[in-house]
């Protein structure tokens, strides 16, 4: 065939392929090598159509012209002019008379030296497969005068002589990868087919079965035309569907002999194939050079990483080679999927041993190996992957099985499928036969539920329950599972989740206990155990004004984190929060920008919504725009959460001087937000009468363990004192509520209160303190930055005002990265933000202007 084949008339453009092609005209050669359907002919066809000006020379490759004869004769008719005999070549009859090949081919250099600039496309060379002519057709390539360009197309990768050119003439490859259509042009050929546009859905899955195989698309969209359903057609596509089995069949399947056929069939079973697994479990003797070849003849091979060791199939290709192979050796495909998971059971991976069991059918060994590997992948973040090998097994395999149920439990409560968790466990709980040891477990992640639902109450009550269960049995030996049953981990994890349900309900003290134990406990020394319960006690000394002791207790948590390279897990959210709460009770809500974003993510990351509800109120708190990790945050926030933002939201009101109506009557006994706000809600509208009750209704504090309750009371203290006994009147209180909170640096609490304690700190007699200079330095530079913050026309982030906040001390960026738990090229992304937004064009100037503006 010499003709130009036109394209379809659904086919697509592909101008940036169209492009590469272009910049190779002035090359000899250009390569087009992918596999059948790829859309190589299409490809060259649409290009050729694009360039009027430039003669191409079009040779259709058939098997026929595996003959050189034909070969020749086909290629000196299509490239002599017309009119041109074959005695003009200056080798009459060279064809048939004579010997073939490099004579013929030399004349034709000859030809494309006469005449104008031409373009030989050979297409579907593998054809070729086998004749002696391929070598001759590479010295055609590299000895092409300037004007004449070749490009050859092939389903095999020859690769002769490649390397020259290379090295020569930057040579054009276009592969599998390169071909494959992308999302915008698969919708356009689709609706090119369809005669409507398909929904993101249904492409979506299209895409996912496809690859953008572009024979895979056409294919799929001339089965769609006729679907009532298009999305379900399209989730259920395999590579068995017979329009697309009768391809492949056809132009990939029948050309390979009995040998090649049966292997192809015996390797689709495995989802991923390297030479070592090949050669073991299918008495392959080379499979290097197997992949090597199947690579060659494009079929549907994928490498899987860049030093190419593990490969697999296209997953349409997979699904008919499945099938065939089901269908005519019904047996096979449970015997390798056994030899691959011993294979890999073997080597360490037991991931992949999993799935393989688990399509095998092998459900108890599955069970077995699924226990054994649960703690490492917990460790991995991948409690997800575990519970999915769960819930694989059949349920009539699970049902008398009370450890595979209760496994599954645990693993749900891990992934913040909470409310299914809590279904699956309390059923195994009901079991006639139950042990104590399977109960503790229960109970132990039933308390769990405190970090994932609301209501810590019920948490609290199952972790009581698992603590007295462990108590009364000293010698329990519960069912060994992901290494997370001794009795003394259990007996951590439940003081952890009782502590937590108190602390959420707002009893600090009580909370604090409850931590205190679990940390004396023996199981509170597996790290990620204590990177949880560091991280929770953390938050409690910072929700308690204990700020130097927050810090402190937070850094051990993410030092315990990097040390054991969990600082990505979920695990050090609540130390995160800590960090960033006590910045922001330390009157410098830039320095928490990072660790609230780091914590809200490691909590959303298992949807801990208790602990994102507390990242909500430390953005609140912080004053900046709240952007939450998910939306929406969960309905029901805990107590001492929905307390504190009930307490922000009146605060607003007061400092606005608007109506506090809506306010809550706080409860008489213990000290809260509400409390505080309520108070000084009284003291702004002068009913001192009615602060001084709201003051009496409650036990105060102590100080050394909840100081920044006593320092509010001693604020308000001295506000209503002032009020009450005129100028000089509550500098007592205010004296020593200022020294209580410099032991701990807390300065949010005198600046939240508003600007009448402003006034009273700064009236003080005496010589001023350090710390009273902080905070009235801190309140200061609060109005500083408002007012000359809107000097920049674009506002800085918390985060930049973090980094901002540390320019001065000549850190280095890895060193930045370090203190702030990111990237150093994410510092330097925040440095160009930050000198883009102060106009600036370097460090120093930064930090001069960042002075000048009052940001630091």
């Amino acid at each position: 065939m010499t003709a130009i084949p036109p394209p379809p008339a659904h086919a697509v453009e592909r101008p940036r392929l169209r492009s590469r092609l272009d910049a190779t005209l002035n090359a000899p050669l250009s390569v087009v090598v992918a596999p059948a359907g790829s859309g190589k002919t299409v490809l060259l066809s649409q290009w050729a159509a694009s360039h009027p000006d430039v003669r191409v020379i079009w040779i259709g490759l058939e098997q026929a012209d595996s003959d050189p004869r034909r070969l020749l004769d086909h290629l000196l008719s299509a490239v002599l002019p017309p009119g041109h005999g074959t005695t003009d070549l200056g080798r009459p009859h060279a064809v048939t008379a004579r010997a073939f090949g490099r004579p013929v081919l030399e004349s034709l250099v000859g030809v494309f030296r006469e005449h104008p600039p031409v373009v030989l496309v050979l297409d579907d060379l593998q054809h070729l497969a086998g004749s002696p002519l391929l070598p001759d057709l590479w010295w055609l390539a590299d000895n092409v005068p300037e004007h004449t360009h070749l490009i050859f197309s092939s389903r095999i990768d020859y690769g002769l002589g490649w390397g020259r050119h290379r090295l020569s003439h930057s040579l054009i490859e276009l592969r599998q990868s390169d071909l494959a259509l992308d999302e915008a042009a698969s919708a356009t050929l689709l609706e090119r087919i369809i005669g409507a546009p398909v929904s993101p859905r249904t492409l979506s899955a299209i895409m996912e079965r496809t690859e953008g195989w572009a024979a895979g698309v056409v294919l799929t969209g001339l089965g769609l035309r006729s679907e009532a359903d298009p999305e379900q057609f399209a989730r259920e596509l395999r590579g068995t569907d017979r329009l697309i089995s009768e391809y492949l069949s056809e132009q990939a399947l029948a050309q390979q002999p009995p040998e090649r056929r049966s292997l192809l069939l015996r390797l689709s079973v495995l989802d991923r194939m390297s030479a070592e697994l090949v050669e073991s479990i299918l008495s392959v003797d080379d499979a290097t050079s197997l992949f090597e070849e199947l690579e060659r003849e494009s079929m549907f091979l994928v490498a899987l990483d860049r030093n190419r060791e593990w490969f697999r199939f296209h997953p349409m290709f997979r699904e008919l080679l499945r099938y065939r192979l089901k269908a005519e050796h019904p047996g096979a495909a449970t015997e390798i999927l056994t030899a691959a998971a011993d294979w890999h059971i073997a080597r360490g991976d037991a991931s992949s041993a999993i799935d393989y069991l688990l399509e095998a059918g092998s459900w108890e060994r599955a069970a077995t190996v699924i226990s054994g590997c649960g703690r490492e992948m917990l460790e991995r973040n991948d409690t997800v992957s575990v519970s999915r090998w769960l819930d694989a097994l059949p349920g009539e395999f699970r049902a008398p099985r009370p450890d595979v149920e209760i496994l599954r439990g645990m693993l749900m409560m891990m992934n913040g499928d909470a409310a299914r968790a809590e279904d699956v466990l309390r059923e195994q709980a009901d079991r006639p036969t139950l042990t104590p040891g399977r109960s503790a477990i229960i109970h132990t992640y039933l308390a769990a539920r405190v970090q994932f639902r609301p209501d810590p109450r019920v948490a609290l009550q199952a972790a009581e329950s698992a603590v007295t269960l462990l108590g009364e049995n000293p010698d329990l030996h519960p069912p060994e599972l992901l290494g997370l049953t001794h009795p003394h981990l259990l007996r951590a994890s439940s003081l952890t989740s009782a502590g937590r349900a108190v602390f959420l309900a707002g009893d600090l003290g009580a909370a604090r206990r409850r931590f205190d134990e679990a940390l004396a406990e023996p199981g509170a020394q597996y790290s990620l155990y204590r990177i949880h319960l560091l991280g929770s006690l953390a938050l409690l000394e910072a929700w308690a004004g204990r700020l130097r002791l927050a810090a402190a207790i937070s850094q051990e948590a993410l030092d315990v984190a990097a040390e054991t390279r969990l600082l990505a897990h979920p695990s050090p959210a609540d130390a995160f929060l800590a960090a960033a709460l006590a910045a922001i009770e330390r009157g410098t809500p830039s320095a928490a920008a990072t660790p609230l974003h780091e914590g809200a993510l490691r909590a959303a990351a298992n949807h801990r919504t208790q602990l994102m509800w507390i990242a909500h109120l430390t953005r609140v708190l912080s004053e900046e725009d709240v952007v939450d990790p998910v939306d929406p945050l969960p309905s029901t926030p805990p107590p001492i959460v929905a307390a504190a933002l009930e307490a922000e939201e009146a605060r607003t009101l007061r400092l606005a001087h608007a109506s506090n109506g809506g306010l809550r009557h706080p409860s008489a006994g213990r000290w809260s937000p509400l409390v505080f706000e309520a108070t000084a809600a009284a003291l702004t509208r002068n009913r001192l009468d009615l602060a001084r009750a709201h003051l009496d209704a409650v036990s105060p504090e102590p100080s050394e363990s909840v100081p920044r309750a006593g320092v509010e009371q001693l604020v308000l203290r001295s506000w209503l004192d002032a009020r009450e006994g005129g100028a000089g009147a509550g500098a007592d209180a205010m004296h020593r509520a200022l020294d209580l909170a410099s032991q701990h640096d807390l300065v949010a609490v005198f600046v939240r209160a508003g600007p009448e304690v402003t006034r009273l700190i700064a009236d003080l007699p005496g010589t001023p303190t350090p710390f009273r200079a902080t905070v009235l330095e801190r309140v200061s530079l609060l109005r500083r930055a408002r007012a000359s913050s809107s000097e920049l026309a674009e506002q800085l982030t918390d985060r930049e005002l973090e980094i901002l906040a540390y320019l001065p001390t000549r850190m280095t960026n890895i060193e930045l990265a370090a203190r702030c738990y990111v990237s150093p090229n994410t510092i330097k992304t925040h440095m160009a933000h930050i000198y883009r937004k102060l106009a600036v064009p370097n460090r120093n100037s930064a930090v001069a202007r960042a002075q000048d503006l009052g940001l630091i």
